[in-house]
């Protein structure tokens, strides 16, 4: 699975998404331009020591991702999408994407894929989540349909 982010702002939502792609085996997609520099500390101290179990890739735009993935399914994730996250059907190489902190997915993106937009459902009036929060909640009903495939779902028990 991978997580596509077209030009996230904030170094810290960026490092959290990190560790979910850490913690997960999901691959990690940036679409340039980047509202920070990737040796940020922020984005470090985010993503704590878990950089180096992320599978990253660096895009210069979108089209680029859509030409190196063409077989892949886009999940397009926007507050404004028809239907909720829960109603998709994901599969192992999916791409869950979601746009910058302040503007979402561009409106072009959005109406070329509109049947391929989710939403995760909210009260009226809420007009957001957190980015970080957004890519956790999307990302784990995707594994969640996928029987946590790799994951270890079993934990060790109490300490003795």
């Amino acid at each position: 699975m991978h997580i596509v982010l077209i030009e996230p702002e904030i170094p810290g939502n960026t490092g959290n998404i990190a560790r979910l792609c850490a913690a997960t085996g999901i691959e990690l997609h940036l679409v340039k331009p980047l509202g920070f520099s990737i040796d940020d500390k922020h984005l470090k101290r985010a993503g704590l020591d878990y950089w180096d179990m992320v599978k990253v890739h660096i895009h210069e735009n979108f089209q680029e991702v859509l030409d190196k993935y063409p077989n892949n399914n886009f999940h397009y994730c926007s507050t404004k999408a028809p239907r909720a996250h829960s109603e998709a059907t994901f599969q192992l190489d999916d791409m869950l994407v979601f746009g910058k902190e302040t503007a979402g997915i561009p409106e072009s993106i959005l109406k070329a894929n509109w049947e391929k937009c989710i939403r995760i459902p909210m009260i009226e009036g809420a007009r957001s989540l957190n980015l970080s929060n957004s890519a956790a909640i999307v990302a784990y009903e995707a594994m969640r349909q996928l029987d946590y495939v790799n994951l270890q779902q079993v934990g060790p028990g109490p300490r003795t």
